[in-house]
């Protein structure tokens, strides 16, 4: 009973967990673990620190500036500038919430073995998955309008299926039998033998070889920017004031080394499991995690896995869909309350942009990787671009929270801006411009 209890004392971080625990966190992590083992812990050790600050930042902005983050904006670089923080964000998230709802099936095919994870075109289970990303957005849609107080049951909703997720990854765990001298050895910050010299992406034969897209992808699922942007608006849900502050960051800390230590336990899952017996690219979806662990740990804990998958794959599109449909009212002046009329209204058609795109994907020749892609795209400007306006915001706190935060933030945006070259070096070289 105290694991219950205690999730029932986290507030907003609790939703940020959720969201930023999603099936493409589980799937890096993984890839991570089976290509490298252990050495890479330390990576998600840094990159939950440098979230733990942007967190901390988030809900600190949230409690102490007057206006929301998108009303700030607005008010110091205009109406325009504002937009172009919101467009970005919800058409990154429009993009993602293809692959979230594939990821749903995915998962669920692991638990009843029913739903294929590429359906046949025109196949009956292709009509199927239709059916059943239809009634999971449906009923997404009915929980949006059907509760009063949209913050409240979402913030207990999520810590369900987060001790769900939680419950299903540390079991698998368990039965893996990890190395402890070997995690302790990964948490060494270190880089594999022969592979320091080609850390950006590279042209070989034609083919773009980039060994450490695993870890970037790794290191983009965890430290999320855009989860931290939006942290800010869970606070002033919570109805969290100024005197609320010390409680805040608490929670803030809680709740990234959570995630973190979740992420952690699923990449030395894999390292325990897979590494050295089976090839990183066989690893496409989260789904194709589980169908990996189920010989190994047999038909129960490989469902435990799948259904820990599904808990972040349906999580994270129902908070990442809320992420993209607020934001974009904020930044158009149409109100930040998760109860207000523009916020459901766009959160609706964030959902039925990914959901219409997973059913083509279903039922015809349409691949949501274009959409994937377009979404790295994205990236390469929104990343840097929201590092940036947190960076602002940490300048408009005072006192302890300003020194304490503007180190962070100003790390944070120096990692995203690498990391948006990167993507754009390598986006350039499948071009084949």
């Amino acid at each position: 009973m105290r694991l219950p209890n205690a999730l029932l004392k986290f507030g907003p971080a609790i939703i940020i967990v959720s969201i930023v625990l999603g099936p493409g966190s589980v799937l890096s992590s993984s890839k991570v673990g089976c290509q490298y083992g252990y050495q890479f812990l330390w990576v998600i050790a840094a990159a939950t620190l440098l979230m733990m600050g942007m967190s901390t930042l988030g809900t600190l902005v949230g409690v102490s500036v007057q206006a929301t983050p998108c009303e700030e904006v607005a008010r110091r670089f205009g109406r325009p500038a504002s937009v172009l923080v919101g467009v970005t964000l919800f058409l990154v998230v429009a993009c993602f919430q293809a692959s979230n709802n594939i990821a749903v099936l995915a998962s669920l095919e692991g638990l009843t073995g029913s739903v294929a994870d590429a359906p046949a075109r025109g196949s009956g289970s292709g009509v199927a998955s239709v059916a059943i990303l239809a009634a999971m957005n449906l009923l997404i849609v009915a929980a949006l309008y059907g509760f009063k107080q949209t913050y409240r049951w979402l913030e207990r909703f999520m810590g369900a299926l987060v001790l769900t997720m939680v419950v299903g990854f540390v079991i698998n765990l368990v039965l893996a039998q990890p190395s402890i001298a070997g995690m302790l050895r990964g948490l060494i910050p270190s880089l594999p033998q022969g592979r320091g010299e080609s850390l950006l992406p590279r042209l070989s034969d034609g083919e773009v070889v980039d060994p450490f897209w695993g870890v970037q992808a790794l290191i983009a699922t965890t430290l999320s920017v855009a989860a931290a942007f939006f942290q800010p608006y869970l606070v002033r849900e919570k109805k969290w004031t100024s005197q609320d502050a010390r409680a805040g960051v608490g929670d803030a800390l809680r709740g990234i080394a959570l995630l973190g230590a979740t992420t952690a336990v699923v990449m030395a899952t894999s390292a325990a499991a897979l590494h050295g017996k089976l090839a990183p690219e066989a690893l496409r979806s989260a789904g194709d995690v589980a169908r990996q662990l189920e010989p190994l740990f047999g038909e129960y804990a490989a469902a435990l896995f799948s259904l820990g998958i599904f808990c972040a794959a349906f999580s994270s599109f129902l908070g990442n869909a809320l992420i993209g449909g607020v934001v974009l009212s904020d930044s158009l002046g149409w109100g930040a309350s998760f109860d207000g009329r523009a916020p459901k209204l766009l959160t609706c058609l964030a959902l039925a942009a990914g959901m219409a795109a997973a059913m083509a994907s279903t039922v015809t020749t349409f691949s949501v990787v274009q959409l994937v892609v377009l979404a790295q795209a994205l990236t390469v400007l929104g990343g840097p671009l929201l590092a940036f306006v947190l960076l602002w915001l940490a300048t408009k706190l005072s006192g302890r929270g300003r020194l304490a935060t503007i180190p962070f933030a100003l790390v944070v945006t120096l990692v995203s801006i690498g990391l948006a070259v990167r993507t754009a070096w390598r986006l350039y070289l499948q071009s084949g411009l």
